[in-house]
């Protein structure tokens, strides 16, 4: 039965706390400890009966540290202190006691309804002697009455009916999830790395159903500390479940603590804890993704059933090291990028055939030659992505991250554009779920010139991945590209609601202003572009193509003459300088400098923005499109 304590109910049997009837979260570790301290309100529990409780003699734990962590836990879900404590207190070197006064909450008792009452039959005629004397008996009920108690037993059968429908009905169907950012019980916050890389882990595995939309990990770290409710980060995520947890590592061994929550009920429906050693890792993700997949009732086809059953054994040095690329890959700055590599060529260094380290090479390669951050030389950066992806596919053909980090660079660099879409296809393949591989595959599809399969495909990142803001401005630049600029300023302000300092929303806001001729808004949002992103060469040849079309001509030259300056071999930013020269009106100009880009491999997505809707019956460029391998 529930047990009350001021304005809190704890249901054991449901392993829920609530407060004044609101559901109050609280892992499972922390609700044990709480409940044994229930049992013993008002009596000292020793920490080592504790231990025995929640920490059997064989399991591994730095038990001082975690049960102290499981108290604070307790505490902040109560509000209470331990300076001032109400509820827990702690006895020193003894244990803790429960302060408060626990009752049972007695539930009313569910009457039986197998058999319902009879219904009365009235008895045939009588006939009594006249003036016979009789003993006076009870007094006689009126008539109606026992019609009017069978009645209320037939009702009493129909609503007891009803409730036998209801419980016996399986509960909601869940077709999408999001795995919340596992919880360290370190209390080293330079364990944070192991925690968010467990996180993502998990996420990979269940995003391989193909029957199952997982939030991507971008959407869900947005949560970490948050203190939002599940069901309102279930409404925000648009997702019908949440997965939680904790995750413990001491030294060479891991334990995974994960709980299945239905989002819309606030009900918990499963958990479970598996431990192991470092090596074994994977091992125990693919049990969790497993154990998550047959509780949802996921049909998994033979596919997906085969990758959550393979879990191959990792050098622990070498996947620790692969934790802390990705932890800085997902960071993306200029600074985090270089440590990424730093750490994947550290895992590499540690076991050569770990294919995983590779295929966050390429992704770190890749990010570190694209424009936006700019740290190596396209020339230098792109080649050795395609190199790391391709040695990660000879060590393991089944990863879809390396398909997708292949395909990138036959698309930017190589201008493969066959090949790459079948890389990128394979890769959704093998990952439904990865919302990267969805969002680059949309970029493909503007390539080839196919904008509303594009649009759709970048649709379906946006819903893996809900709250990325650089899927958002993509979407907005897309729309851009298919003409449809009310729908990218929409799009737009769509982003900069989420959040008003980011850069590139500001700047596929600018451009949809230009193309509607609004040209006092295109500058505003374009200097704005400038400012936030640091000068970035597309938003100064942007801003001043706005210069250009508001009349202010010499503001322009002066933006054209800074990107000039800053040009280089390295990076030449060739095609925003001839964008501006399109503005200005000097097609030789803009040609030249598009040939310098193409000798040095630029970006060809460039070309499919309006800026160029000038040259596009210049037989060079049309001549250009064709040496790149694009569509006319």
């Amino acid at each position: 039965m529930p047990l009350r304590f001021g304005v809190f109910e704890v249901d054991l049997r449901a392993g829920e706390l609530r407060k004044n009837g609101a559901r109050v979260r609280l892992q499972e570790q922390p609700l044990q400890v709480l409940a044994m301290l229930l049992e013993h309100a008002g009596e000292v529990v020793a920490r080592e009966e504790l231990q025995k409780r929640l920490w059997p003699a064989e399991t591994f734990v730095d038990f001082d540290h975690g049960l102290n962590k499981t108290i604070n836990k307790i505490r902040e879900a109560l509000g209470d202190s331990a300076q001032n404590p109400r509820f827990v207190e702690t006895v020193a070197r003894r244990g803790y006691r429960f302060l408060a006064d626990v009752t049972v909450v007695e539930q009313a008792p569910i009457a039986p309804i197998a058999e319902a009452a009879p219904v009365p039959v009235p008895a045939p005629a009588v006939e009594v002697a006249p003036m016979a004397l009789v003993e006076p008996g009870p007094a006689k009920l009126p008539a109606w009455l026992p019609w009017a108690g069978a009645v209320l037993a037939l009702l009493l059968l129909a609503l007891g009916g009803l409730k036998i429908h209801a419980w016996s009905q399986p509960p909601p169907a869940i077709h999408s999830l999001a795995v919340l950012p596992l919880e360290s019980l370190s209390n080293d916050a330079s364990q944070d790395y192991f925690a968010d890389g467990m996180t993502d882990e998990l996420i990979s595995d269940l995003a391989q159903i193909s029957a199952l939309r997982v939030i991507s990990r971008t959407s869900v770290m947005a949560y970490k500390h948050a203190g939002k409710s599940l069901p309102q980060i279930a409404r925000e995520l648009a997702v019908d479940a949440v997965v939680e947890g904790t995750v413990l590592r001491s030294g060479d061994r891991v334990r995974i603590t994960a709980q299945l929550i239905d989002a819309a009920a606030d009900k918990h429906l499963w958990s479970q804890s598996y431990e192991g050693e470092l090596r074994d890792t994977l091992a125990l993700q693919n049990k969790v993704a497993r154990a998550i997949a047959d509780e949802i009732r996921i049909t998994l086809n033979p596919q997906e059933a085969q990758a959550l059953k393979t879990a191959r054994v990792v050098n622990p040095a070498a996947y620790e090291a692969y934790l802390q690329g990705r932890y800085f890959w997902n960071k993306r700055t200029a600074d985090s990028l270089k440590a990424a590599l730093a750490h994947f060529n550290d895992a590499i260094g540690q076991d050569p055939s770990y294919a995983q380290a590779y295929s966050g090479l390429a992704d770190t390669y890749a990010l570190l030659g694209d424009w936006e951050y700019a740290v190596m030389p396209p020339r230098e950066a792109l080649p050795k992505a395609k190199a790391a992806a391709i040695k990660a596919l000879e060590l393991d053909g089944r990863l879809g991250e390396a398909h997708n980090s292949l395909a990138f660079c036959l698309d930017v660099y190589g201008w493969d554009f066959d090949q790459a879409g079948k890389e990128f296809r394979r890769a959704i393949e093998l990952n439904p779920g990865y919302a990267t591989a969805h969002h680059w595959y949309a970029w493909h599809l503007a390539l080839t010139r196919r904008n509303e399969d594009a649009l759709e495909e970048m649709r379906k990142a946006a819903s893996l991945d809900p709250l990325s803001l650089i899927i958002k401005a993509d979407a907005a630049e897309l729309l851009l590209i298919a003409r449809d600029y009310g729908e990218s300023m929409q799009q737009s302000r769509k982003t900069l609601e989420m959040d008003p300092s980011f850069a590139l929303g500001h700047h596929q806001l600018g451009q949809a202003y230009l193309q509607t001729k609004d040209y006092g808004n295109a500058v505003l949002e374009m200097q704005k572009a400038v400012q936030l992103s640091g000068n970035s060469a597309t938003s100064v040849a942007n801003l001043a193509r706005a210069y250009v079309a508001a009349g202010r001509r010499t503001e322009a030259e002066q933006q054209l003459a800074a990107l000039k300056s800053r040009s280089t071999a390295d990076y030449p930013s060739a095609s925003e300088i001839a964008m501006v020269y399109v503005a200005l009106g000097d097609p030789d100009q803009a040609m030249s400098w598009l040939d310098k880009g193409f000798q040095s491999r630029f970006n060809p997505s460039v070309l499919l923005r309006p800026g160029f809707d000038p040259l596009r019956s210049d037989p060079r460029f049309q001549s250009l499109l064709h040496r790149i391998g694009l569509p006319q």
